[in-house]
């Protein structure tokens, strides 16, 4: 995902010294993780602590009733914004496990690198990531300072494509064997009702895609380049960066263009930031606009309650806006 920090590119926060002194003080035990319950790790269960809430499903639906999971980024926030508390720290100690996504929340990778924590899932390592359009500039720019030369710069939307999301599932479900062998066998018969569910999704994907009237949609930010690269479209992105930010003179005059010679309808906005930027250039454009989850996190105005549903919502979504037939 684009990420959309309000700093400058080399401003990578290290965890203050004093955040961690604050949770030697208070001790570890009495504080709990920022999730939707808010319920404390070091519980009976194998405790993990998921980045954000692609990682908090995987771990939930694999993990089944011998996990307890939490979530450092609360739903409705937008994860690219998360720092990370002294409670969060501490939970991280805590923890059995962490699940996160490295190069997409930088204070989250800051944590993992300074915790103790004994297992740790890095989702990325599972799949191939690539760079996609203006993608490329914006997470290049917020994380250049990063040591991971190699990832840093690349779409880590990974999540949106089935087929890559079924590639970590199984990557998350090994690494849950090894770290907690009593219940491998039930890691394993629940990694295979998720892929198995993930195989569908995406046939659903192919075949509701597979004959429309145009190939291209407009987002207001690039999040949807492995989805597109998968189902044989293109996606055009009013930025990279931020979208929230209002569309150049310039920008807004070459989506036009390519509206017009493609024949597109609909400006896409998420559910998470503002959708000033696609009204904006709707109004300018003639288009419509429409929702298009990044399912970034799960609120009351997401179109479904869990990851299947909206992707759902999105297959709809893309069909209305690309003209199936």
């Amino acid at each position: 995902m684009n990420v959309r920090r309000r700093t400058g590119a080399g401003a990578r926060r290290l965890i203050p010294a004093a955040a961690l002194a604050a949770v030697t003080a208070l001790g570890a035990g009495t504080l709990t993780a920022c999730s939707d319950s808010a319920a404390a790790v070091n519980t009976a269960k194998f405790d993990v602590v998921a980045s954000f809430y692609p990682m908090q499903f995987l771990a939930e639906q694999i993990g089944g009733r011998h996990v307890h999971v939490t979530t450092l980024t609360s739903p409705g926030q937008e994860p690219h914004d998360l720092e990370i508390s002294p409670q969060q720290i501490a939970a991280l100690e805590e923890a059995d496990a962490v699940l996160y996504l490295k190069n997409l929340q930088p204070s989250v990778d800051d944590a993992v690198a300074q915790s103790p924590v004994r297992t740790r899932i890095e989702a990325g390592s599972f799949t191939t990531l690539e760079h996609h359009g203006t993608e490329v500039g914006g997470h290049a720019a917020a994380h250049d300072t990063h040591e991971d030369e190699e990832s840093a710069g690349k779409d880590p939307h990974i999540w949106l494509d089935p087929e890559r999301y079924a590639q970590v599932a199984e990557g998350v479900g090994r690494a849950f064997e090894k770290a907690d062998p009593a219940h491998a066998a039930d890691y394993r018969k629940n990694t295979a009702k998720l892929v198995g569910k993930l195989d569908a999704l995406d046939s659903a994907f192919r075949q509701g895609l597979a004959r429309t009237r145009t190939k291209v949609f407009i987002t207001t930010h690039a999040a949807f380049g492995y989805l597109a690269e998968r189902y044989g479209l293109t996606e055009e992105a009013v930025s990279g960066l931020d979208p929230e930010s209002e569309p150049s003179a310039a920008r807004v005059r070459d989506l036009e263009r390519t509206a017009e010679a493609d024949g597109v309808s609909t400006v896409f906005y998420e559910t998470l930031v503002s959708d000033r930027t696609a009204r904006t250039l709707a109004h300018d454009t003639g288009l419509r606009t429409d929702v298009l989850d990044p399912i970034e996190g799960i609120t009351g105005e997401s179109r479904g309650r869990d990851y299947f549903a909206v992707q759902q919502a999105n297959l709809k979504a893309l069909r209305k806006a690309l003209g199936a037939k």
